[in-house]
């Protein structure tokens, strides 16, 4: 049934003639404040997308990059020089998360024993890195949650007033032929698939980057603890 209904309201459109300039013209104040909003959250939501695909792609790229060559300098024991390659990779998630870690680890670091104590600290500060990075990470990607739900909403309510405005063309023309309804139809068209095109997008985004995120945690959580193991292992070489 709602396949008809809208195969009908397009071969209405057809048959009108409307364009889309013709259409603005027509619509009606509400109709077009209806129209403005979602064209705004679209906006929204391209600049979301393509910041977070920006930053994803350069985090995932550093931190390949990162990744061996920091092992290699910890497997020779320089922590200096795995700080040093951090600091290079300021887009890379996985070493905002180590070198937290490891300057840590560093700071308390006082003699040729490590305590347990200097793990404890490390490790804290390894949690306290990767929240901050899972929020960085997260930036903007809930936006995309809300214009993915409330864009049909919108899109809506401009259906609602346009079916309005179309009962409004009947009563003052007192006939319900084709030129009485036809720009209160072409309102609530337009605005039902501008709400929709909106919002799919927004909601396949938005799941594609929670994803990435999650993988995102799940390299950080495996980096930690690695380095978490290094530390215990240098604390019980240290002993020996």
């Amino acid at each position: 049934m709602l396949f008809t209904m809208q195969t009908m309201g397009f071969l209405l459109l057809q048959e009108v003639g409307f364009d889309v300039l013709t259409m603005w013209t027509q619509m009606g104040f509400l109709a077009k404040a209806v129209v403005i909003i979602l064209f705004l959250m679209s906006a929204m939501s391209i600049g979301v997308m393509i910041d977070r695909l920006i930053a994803f792609n350069a985090a995932k790229a550093q931190s390949r990059q990162f990744a061996p060559a920091v092992a290699g300098a910890l497997r020779e024991g320089k922590l200096d020089e795995a700080i040093k390659i951090a600091d290079r990779y300021k887009k890379s998630h996985l070493a905002k998360v180590v070198v937290a870690g490891l300057q840590e680890f560093k700071a308390h670091q006082m003699s040729t024993e490590i305590s347990g104590e200097t793990i404890e600290a490390s490790k804290r500060a390894l949690e306290r890195a990767e929240a901050i990075v899972h929020a960085e990470l997260k930036r903007g990607v809930s936006s995309l949650a809300t214009i993915g739900s409330t864009g049909p909403f919108v899109g809506l309510f401009g259906t609602v007033v346009g079916i309005v405005n179309a009962f409004k063309g009947i009563a003052s023309e007192k006939a319900a032929g084709l030129g009485a309804v036809a720009g209160g139809i072409s309102e609530a068209l337009v605005t039902t698939a501008l709400g929709l095109f909106v919002a799919i997008p927004a909601v396949v985004m938005f799941n594609y980057f929670t994803n990435r995120v999650e993988a995102f945690d799940i390299e950080m959580n495996n980096s930690s603890s690695e380095l978490l193991d290094y530390f215990i292992k240098r604390s019980q070489a240290a002993r020996r």
